[in-house]
């Protein structure tokens, strides 16, 4: 991979995704989940893994991108010494198929314009087919097929033996040229009908998608631009089928010197789901709100001694881990992996963020059907219960203060659901576990948790003395976010809102964010963006709107005589 991911846009259709390099290259694309085997892998590997580039020829081209006003369409403008041309990405909402289009368009003088795709599959390893089929390419390996289909003023030629297919497109001001990629099974031998709509409807049909969207939100503080950019971030990265969040469309992006990495951010981690349902209701997003919770109680449906902390887009519990040791020989130079085998694994504090979230969706009068029988809740928190015997001994910080706030959560939905004897039946073990989790050195993370949950004030020494310990050399963004509201809650508005002003700046000039951060470089680290990160900045701006409105109603207030 020639650019790092924090160079890269994002594009997408609520079921996968593409990241498109400031160089103007498509560097992966998963066909046609965001959990299926990219086509286009370079991201991870090298070019040899597959790309699409779109770019004026020669090296003197400069590039000015910008997303159009809240949507996800993708505008660059290269200004080279002949003219200027403007190049529109984006992926329109699935009807269907998979589509990604790219539109060439002149702005002013003449330009000579290449575009290589030379797709991979499998994981960046297959080299297709190349075949002509009327007016498209088709390009056919296994069960995957790629139509591709070029409108305007282009000429495409085939290269069989690489699999490469080349467009050469010289453009004066007002011309055009679109190509269009469409993806569908391989067996079947007609064009998708998404090759033969014109682009321009295509990209009036994907505007007013996004931006009907993004007019509910209610937020309307300071920030106003930055929450908008994160909540349609967070948004592409829903997976429309069935409800669910992925926490990033990439896997194995390192955060380390050593090429340590978060593994595949693909899947559906639990992590911070309780917070997050709150923050979409505070933004009036309770479509989406209620959406995800239903996928959350179809997923976790069953033995709830078997709750995981990370799930599939439609709910799959084996999440299949393998490695790909052919991406290795690429400049990243570390493994690569797909799939969580760790998703197995009891941790409790998943049972925390269900039964948190559930407290949520009650008091919110979320319309989820069996949400109020109560039974579910009870035999989450029966199970923690049964766990904590063994699991609590030598837990760690955050799942230990999350296990309290599964049995106080789950004694409050009981109350509220009219059962106050499960209440009672679990007081003296979240009694003990709160001592515990509150004599423990936890931890700066987990310390800067309790304030939300209620275990501890924000006034307390050791939530006070969380936020001045140092960060660790790769922070959580969502980590160092949470930092900054817990300023705020302490009275620190003013370095709340400088925090907070570092991370927006260190954001990349599309506004995305990656899972991680380093406080010292502002170098973007991990998987990207990352639908966490971004939800953490919206709560973040609106903790930080109500602050503000808070000092300065004070400030207005009348003294006493």
């Amino acid at each position: 991979m020639d650019l790092p991911v924090e160079n890269h846009a994002l594009l997408g259709d609520l079921e996968t995704a593409a990241l498109v390099g400031s160089d103007g290259s498509v560097d992966w694309l998963c066909l046609p989940r965001f959990d299926s085997p990219a086509a286009c892998a370079a991201l991870v590997g090298s070019p040899a893994n597959g790309f699409w580039r779109v770019a004026p020829v020669g090296p003197a081209a400069r590039a000015h991108r910008a997303y159009r006003a809240d949507t996800l369409v993708l505008d660059t403008v290269w200004e080279t010494p002949d003219g200027a041309v403007r190049i529109t990405d984006f992926m329109p909402p699935r009807a269907t198929r998979p589509c990604l289009v790219r539109r060439i368009e002149g702005v002013r003088g003449t330009v000579a314009v290449r575009g290589v795709l030379r797709l991979r599959f499998h994981q960046g390893r297959v080299v297709p087919w190349l075949r002509a089929v009327g007016p498209c390419t088709v390009a056919v390996a296994g069960p995957d097929a790629v139509w591709v289909r070029t409108e305007g003023h282009g000429r495409e030629t085939l290269d069989a033996a690489t699999g490469t297919s080349t467009l050469d497109a010289t453009v004066t001001a007002g011309q055009n040229c679109t190509v269009t990629l469409v993806w569908a099974p391989s067996h079947l031998a007609e064009p998708p009908a998404e090759a033969t709509v014109p682009a321009p409807t295509l990209l009036k049909e994907t505007l007013a998608f996004w931006r009907r969207w993004t007019a509910t939100c209610a937020y309307q503080g300071p920030w106003r631009p930055a929450v908008v950019r994160s909540l349609i971030t967070w948004k592409a990265l829903t997976y429309a089928p069935t409800g669910a969040v992925l926490s990033a469309p990439t896997t194995s992006l390192p955060y380390g010197p050593d090429g340590e990495h978060d593994g595949d951010g693909r899947s559906c981690r639990l992590d911070g789901f309780a917070r997050a349902l709150v923050t979409l209701l505070r933004c009036g997003l309770r479509e989406e709100a209620t959406r995800w919770l239903e996928w959350l109680l179809r997923t976790t449906a069953g033995d709830p001694g078997a709750l995981q902390a990370v799930y599939g887009l439609a709910g799959e519990r084996r999440l299949r881990q393998t490695e790909a040791p052919w991406l290795a020989d690429g400049p990243a130079g570390y493994r690569v992996r797909f799939g969580d085998a760790t998703a197995h694994r009891l941790r409790l504090d998943a049972y925390g963020e269900v039964l948190a979230a559930l407290h949520t969706a009650l008091l919110a009068g979320l319309p989820v059907p069996g949400l109020r029988s109560g039974r579910f809740a009870a035999d989450l928190t029966r199970a923690v219960a049964r766990a904590w015997p063994d699991a609590g001994p030598g837990i760690d910080a955050r799942s230990g203060v999350l296990a309290w706030a599964a049995l106080d959560r789950g004694a409050r939905v009981s109350e509220l659901l009219g059962r106050p004897d499960d209440a009672a039946h679990w007081a003296d073990l979240r009694e003990a576990i709160r001592r515990q989790v509150t004599s423990d050195g936890a931890g700066v993370p987990a310390d800067l948790l309790m304030p939300g949950l209620g275990l501890l004030p924000s006034t307390h020494p050791r939530v006070r003395a969380a936020l001045d310990a140092p960060q660790e050399a790769a922070p959580r963004v969502a980590d160092t976010l949470l930092r900054a509201q817990g300023l705020a809650g302490t009275g620190r508005v003013p370095a709340a809102v400088a925090a907070f002003e570092r991370v927006l700046a260190g954001r990349n000039d599309l506004g995305l964010l990656a899972e991680r951060r380093d406080p010292r470089t502002g170098r973007r680290l991990g998987n990207a963006p990352s639908a966490a990160s971004h939800l953490a900045l919206v709560d973040t701006a609106l903790a930080l709107s109500a602050a503000q409105r808070l000092t300065a109603d004070r400030s207005t207030m009348p003294e006493s005589p």
